[in-house]
């Protein structure tokens, strides 16, 4: 499963280029950069849950589900709101999301500042695209947990180290993910923190 693939045909990307006024390709641009650090924020947060990233579900529920998905891709204007109340609860912080935003400026060539007023669209799409795909239903964790747990694992390339080409986020991932434990968020923080940011 490639997530730049499910994250396109949800639309989800070309309701982010028409809201953000940039082309789509600016817009899988800055989401490729800016996915490793989402994808890992979440996987970080569903592994704290009871059961792990089997209860993902569950998480994924109270995160916003699939409704997440359709305050975006509505033809109103997203609320941002719920993007960022996402972003609170896997990422912990703002200056976590400022760290982000600059780290996939230097990755993308796109603003920070672009980067930031992206940052929460795609966290909903990316909850939503998940909630959908285990089925719409994610207030039933058991039922979808299990699969969406695989479907996280193989997204970030899980824990084994090899795996991350299957991610569709292909080098990207790997070369965030400095230490090699499957999840590029805390390398990005580190080298952020180094840099005096």
């Amino acid at each position: 499963m490639n997530i730049n693939d499910l994250l396109a045909q949800t639309g989800g990307l070309s309701s982010i280029a028409r809201e953000l006024g940039i082309d789509e390709q600016q817009a899988a641009r800055g989401a490729s950069a800016l996915l490793p650090a989402v994808l890992g924020g979440f996987k970080k947060q569903a592994q704290a849950q009871p059961g792990g990233l089997g209860g993902l579900g569950g998480l994924l529920g109270q995160l916003g589900g699939s409704g997440l998905l359709d305050d975006l891709l509505s033809p109103q204007p997203t609320n941002v709101n719920r993007g960022n109340d996402v972003l609170g609860q896997i990422f912990g912080s703002r200056d976590v999301s400022r760290t982000v935003a600059q780290s996939a400026s230097a990755q993308s060539g796109l603003s920070p500042d672009l980067l930031k007023r992206m940052l929460p669209m795609l966290a909903m799409l990316v909850i939503g695209a998940l909630a959908k795909q285990g089925g719409g239903a994610a207030a039933v964790p058991q039922a979808g947990g299990g699969g969406l747990g695989g479907l996280l694992g193989g997204l970030l390339g899980g824990a084994q180290g090899g795996a991350a080409q299957g991610g569709g986020l292909g080098g990207l991932a790997s070369m965030l993910d400095a230490d090699g434990d499957g999840n590029p968020l805390d390398d990005i923080l580190r080298r952020m923190g180094q840099s005096g940011r």
